[in-house]
């Protein structure tokens, strides 16, 4: 057995080291609302469901969007061979929350283990895949070696590093070298993680396309969207999706702004996370501009000027009521941005704030091609004028959703690689 280069060597050591104080941590995470109180056990790798018979292909993903992408190849899997299972993991509420509406008797969720070689241990006996494939940049050395000392094979799909990851990687080469050995399948999102993952891995990595760019638009209920749309009238309505501590205010300044011009003006403000929907009401109580919540049932009068929109799992019906949408986490540093790929396929104009390191390949896409809107500085202001030019010039706001539609189309291809790279893993099972 080859021994493990020192970088791997020494997490092995501090995550044994760090095993003891684990059922604490999870406990105090799921006091704070990161964890699921009910399945704390499958983060220690004890199973929350039986294994299904037959071949079982295990996806994992990091957080909903991540999460996402798993559900589109597991459609593609599934459809592709009706004699295997799905599991997909994921490591937070919020994800597990989107895949348990897609969960069926082929298709299972569980929360990923801790990355303790105990509860790695008790996961993979329990689970016994014959495929696994880890999304992006969510490797998990113990789950990854354990699994390939098992003969499980592995792949890397929508592999996906910044500057800052392969600055990072490149500093301990010899254990990336090794965690990489592990892929027999290696797919890269975009040319920049292709060279690097070449670079570290030693082996030809193919760019295959972005996965984000292949997933369906989120589901509307069209229904709903008719009855709302004949409820608000002929509004300008902007969208603030998915924001984050220290956006909220800057996005309400800025529709202070707008209403000046319009007072018709409608914001829908999405907060990335509704466990913060008492704190980001507040922020709205107190910037004076009139609210309803969605959570309460509540759709805007005439005289709402902001529509908290505080639920899960109806983003898409935003997107499409929206004519003009802020990907948010993206006004502040450190959290890199969300996926601009969801409003374009429901018709609604992009603007970003500058910081979108998480989504650097796609937003340099969209931004070279006219596709995006990319502010220089996260200011109100400068986020009012973005959101009032696009509504003053409908054409140049068709121009820009063309120019992004255009560029989602040309990661379609990706889904069918993503499946076939796995099945190909599975076909070369003995």
């Amino acid at each position: 057995m080859t021994a493990l280069p020192f970088g791997l060597s020494l997490y092995r050591v501090a995550m044994a080291a760090l095993a003891g104080f684990v059922p604490g941590y999870l406990m105090k995470r799921a006091k704070a609302g990161k964890e699921d109180v009910k399945r704390l056990d499958e983060r220690l790798g004890i199973a929350g469901a039986p294994r299904p018979e037959g071949a079982l292909i295990w996806l994992h993903a990091a957080s909903v969007g991540e999460s996402l992408m798993a559900l589109n190849v597991a459609r593609g899997l599934l459809a592709a061979r009706g004699d295997l299972s799905v599991l997909l993991t994921s490591g937070t509420v919020t994800s597990a929350n989107v895949i348990a509406k897609q969960t069926d008797g082929r298709l299972l969720h569980q929360y990923v283990p801790v990355d303790t070689e105990k509860a790695v241990a008790g996961f993979l006996d329990h689970w016994r895949p014959d495929v696994g494939a880890f999304f992006e940049s969510e490797l998990w050395p113990n789950l990854i070696l354990a699994a390939q000392a098992r003969g499980i094979g592995l792949a890397l799909l929508n592999g996906r590093m910044n500057g800052a990851s392969i600055r990072n990687w490149s500093r301990f080469r010899g254990s990336a070298r090794h965690l990489l050995g592990a892929f027999e399948v290696l797919q890269a999102a975009d040319g920049l993680t292709a060279s690097a993952l070449a670079d570290l891995s030693g082996r030809d990595v193919a760019e295959t396309g972005n996965l984000k760019l292949a997933a369906p638009p989120l589901p509307i209920d069209t229904a709903a969207l008719e009855k709302l749309a004949k409820t608000i009238g002929k509004r300008p309505i902007w969208l603030a999706a998915s924001t984050h501590d220290g956006e909220e205010a800057l996005v309400l300044d800025a529709h202070a702004s707008l209403i000046l011009g319009d007072r018709t003006a409608l914001l829908i403000l999405a907060p990335r996370h509704p466990d913060r929907a008492l704190a980001v009401q507040l922020l709205i109580e107190r910037s004076g501009l009139v609210s309803a919540r969605r959570s309460t049932g509540s759709a805007p009068t005439p005289a709402t000027q902001v529509w908290h929109w505080d639920t899960l799992g109806e983003l898409g019906l935003a997107y499409k009521l929206a004519s003009v949408t802020l990907v948010a986490g993206s006004l502040v540093p450190g959290i890199g941005g969300h996926n601009p790929v969801e409003p374009v396929q429901l018709g609604s104009a992009v603007i970003t704030g500058p910081f979108t390191a998480s989504f650097d390949d796609l937003m340099a896409a969209f931004e070279a091609g006219g596709g995006a809107r990319v502010l220089a500085m996260p200011s109100a202001n400068a986020l009012a004028m973005a959101v009032a030019g696009l509504w003053g010039d409908p054409e140049i706001r068709a121009k820009q959703c063309a120019a992004a539609s255009h560029i989602v189309a040309s990661g379609k291809g990706s889904l069918a690689l993503a499946v076939d790279g796995v099945l190909s893993l599975l076909k070369a099972k003995p």
